[in-house]
């Protein structure tokens, strides 16, 4: 018999989408932050981390995350062992996937936006006696509202459509794992393609709709 058509998964990339932007936009902007402002000489090398997800596929840090993760990896094992929590196949597992995988996503337009402020602006701050954090809360974040509406945008729209790094980490769980992307490749297995395409067609609507509204609200903007 062929499954009905389920909201299960849609409203858990959602969920996972969501999740996963809140938390870039708390550790992506002060990355984005220092990589913009630092001028260590070994800057390329934490550059190039974050960038890696826009190179390599995702099976392959899905790979290695399943590795440090599962019950026998290094950084699982220990939280196996001490707290008694495993991550693979787990919601929380998806979403420390997803943050890894998105921070190129969150902090590529958050550090061009403070690259091209100009330096006055920043200087001023700290003459009129604000810190380095009180300056960037109060003077530079304000002044880049496209740029961090951008990488909030494309993080959640990134995450929606997640596929392979979910698939390694999550696997396919209803109720559990099974985001819609894993349930289009599902349906796809089982040659379910009137299912496949709502589910598809769905995902296709949001992420079009997404960048269009901010695209619109960036053009407003002076």
């Amino acid at each position: 018999m062929t499954p009905a058509f389920d909201w299960g998964p849609l409203g858990l990339s959602l969920q996972l989408a969501t999740v996963t932007t809140l938390i870039l936009l708390l550790i992506g902007v002060p990355l984005a932050w220092w990589l913009a402002r630092t001028r260590v000489r070994w800057v390329a090398v934490p550059e190039a981390v974050v960038s890696l997800p826009l190179v390599l596929p995702p099976t392959v840090l899905g790979f290695y995350f399943l590795l440090l993760l599962s019950p026998n990896g290094t950084i699982g094992g220990w939280l196996n062992d001490v707290f008694d929590v495993r991550l693979v196949f787990s919601f929380p597992g998806l979403v420390i996937a997803s943050v890894l995988y998105g921070l190129p996503f969150m902090v590529h337009p958050v550090q061009a936006g403070l690259r091209a402020l100009p330096p006055s602006l920043r200087e001023a701050a700290w003459l009129m006696g604000r810190g380095r954090w009180r300056t960037l809360l109060e003077v530079e974040l304000p002044n880049i509202r496209p740029a961090l509406l951008t990488g909030a945008v494309l993080t959640f729209a990134h995450a929606i459509g997640e596929f392979g790094v979910v698939l390694m980490i999550g696997g396919n769980l209803p109720g559990r794992t099974r985001v819609a992307s894993i349930a289009i490749f599902d349906a796809v297995e089982r040659m379910d393609y009137a299912l496949a395409h709502r589910y598809a067609l769905i995902l296709l609507a949001l992420s079009f709709t997404i960048l269009v509204t901010v695209f619109t609200l960036n053009r407003r903007r002076p």
